[in-house]
């Protein structure tokens, strides 16, 4: 991660905007600051920060809708939601949408700059990661957040394509629930093995839609799942 790499942040509250302003300054971040939604798309199209944190609650247009928004327009920037709602479905639906972690309302400066940091981290790890997966069944597109089966887009959320780059990363490896969640969510705040299993039925479904004479997500039953794409 480069030290002067660019972040955005979205914040209408002046105090906690300039508060997280300042220490990600001091950690050596480029920072730009907006406290309006319907002003992020008009200066991304003139930028390209390498992460955005986004607040939920935005006067004009909200982070939710702003989050789907930036994902399918710029994917390969990151994106931290920021929210003082503690409800676990709005925090689901913010990563569903495309951001890649949230922070609860109220937090340490400490605690935004090392998540930035972390983010940052995954993103770059993603971007270098060896191309591998060019003759399977499912080949992804790191940097636009594809899987790509024959060409075909799968139409993954972030959430889904997180999981298949896990265990594509090790083909025949079963991961248990609780390694797949370690992969995604380092804190373990948010996500139930029941989540898990959703997950991996939707991203199922969307892979037989596509490939309907394989199953290269397997359920090895008490244990978890594993990436099979032969035999």
């Amino acid at each position: 991660m480069s030290h002067a790499a660019s972040l955005l942040i979205v914040e209408d509250e002046p105090k906690i905007a300039r508060l997280m302003t300042d220490y990600l300054t001091t950690h050596g971040f480029e920072v730009t600051t907006l406290g309006h939604g319907d002003e992020v798309i008009p200066w991304l199209e003139q930028h390209s920060p390498a992460l955005v944190l986004l607040d939920i609650m935005l006067p004009g247009k909200d982070g939710l809708t702003l989050s789907r928004e930036i994902r399918q327009q710029w994917p390969a920037i990151a994106i931290i939601m920021v929210t003082a709602k503690v409800e676990e479905v709005d925090r689901l639906l913010g990563l569903e949408l495309g951001a890649d972690d949230y922070i609860c309302k109220p937090f340490s400066p400490r605690e935004v700059v090392a998540r930035v940091k972390a983010v940052l981290r995954r993103s770059q790890a993603a971007a270098d990661a060896p191309a591998e997966v060019q003759n399977a069944p499912v080949v992804l597109n790191e940097d636009g957040w594809q899987a790509l089966a024959h060409g075909q887009d799968l139409g993954l959320t972030a959430v889904e394509f997180q999981l298949l780059r896990v265990m594509m990363q090790a083909p025949g490896r079963i991961f248990s629930r609780e390694q797949l969640m370690d992969h995604m969510y380092r804190d373990n705040r948010i996500v139930s093995e029941r989540t898990v299993d959703s997950h991996i039925k939707k991203l199922r479904k969307k892979i037989h839609e596509a490939l309907p004479e394989l199953e290269i997500i397997r359920s090895v039953y008490g244990v978890g799942y594993k990436y099979q794409p032969e035999g």
